[in-house]
């Protein structure tokens, strides 16, 4: 999996034609599609929600864990927004409900000089996101998509939701939320692929801005 961004490079970029009404949507080389598809690394994660709990701790005053109960028991928010992924699939108008993080950070006793939040979730993956991103509109600790609970393969119990970033960023089975001073790279970031990962910059890599296969998420799994 490690030489995933490597793999990617090497293909030939695609040609890829958006609806002129969806343009200011639609980052650059990606393609709307009504699926979802379903792409991770590893094993998909089995919970006992007994013993599950969210970790927050770094720059923080005090280390704290939330139960899933408790986190359910917060204030929720809807959200509607588009989705994008790095592997050239956008889909439009998906609906989130959660716990809007700029929210949930009223919570927390976060030192001042913490600017960079590292997620932590389930098979050793974590991606970094500087803390300002994560104080937008819709950005979200999310548990239920389109109207229903998170599905085991869209992230159930928990998952981020950062849509301005490459979906890469909206880290699924979520366990760790740790503030920083100083930012370093998460798991992909370590891996090839860019650091900040903005879709309508086409940040898909760190260096050379080099293609990606139009077809790479038509071969996964999707709902």
């Amino acid at each position: 999996m490690h030489n995933k961004a490597d793999k990617l490079k090497k293909t030939k970029a695609p040609q890829v034609k958006v609806d002129e009404q969806l343009q200011d949507r639609v980052p650059p080389g990606q393609m709307v599609t009504d699926r979802f598809p379903i792409l991770h690394e590893g094993e998909v994660p089995v919970y006992d929600l007994s013993q599950w709990r969210l970790r927050i701790f770094g720059e923080v005053e005090t280390e704290r864990t939330f139960t899933l109960d408790e986190l359910l028991a917060l204030p929720r928010t809807r959200v509607n927004c588009d989705i994008h992924c790095v592997t050239r699939w956008s889909k439009l108008d998906t609906t989130w409900e959660g716990i809007l993080f700029r929210d949930f950070l009223q919570l927390l006793d976060v030192k001042p000089d913490a600017r960079y939040v590292m997620l932590h979730a389930d098979q050793d993956y974590d991606t970094n996101i500087p803390l300002e991103d994560l104080l937008h509109d819709d950005v979200l600790l999310a548990f239920r998509y389109d109207d229903k609970p998170l599905t085991d393969k869209h992230g159930y119990p928990l998952r981020m939701v950062v849509p301005h970033l490459y979906f890469w960023k909206s880290a699924k089975w979520l366990q760790g939320i740790e503030f920083m001073k100083e930012d370093r790279p998460g798991f992909w970031e370590r891996n090839g692929f860019h650091n900040y990962a903005d879709p309508f910059k086409e940040q898909r890599f760190s260096g050379e801005n080099l293609p990606i296969p139009e077809d790479e998420w038509t071969k996964k799994e999707f709902d």
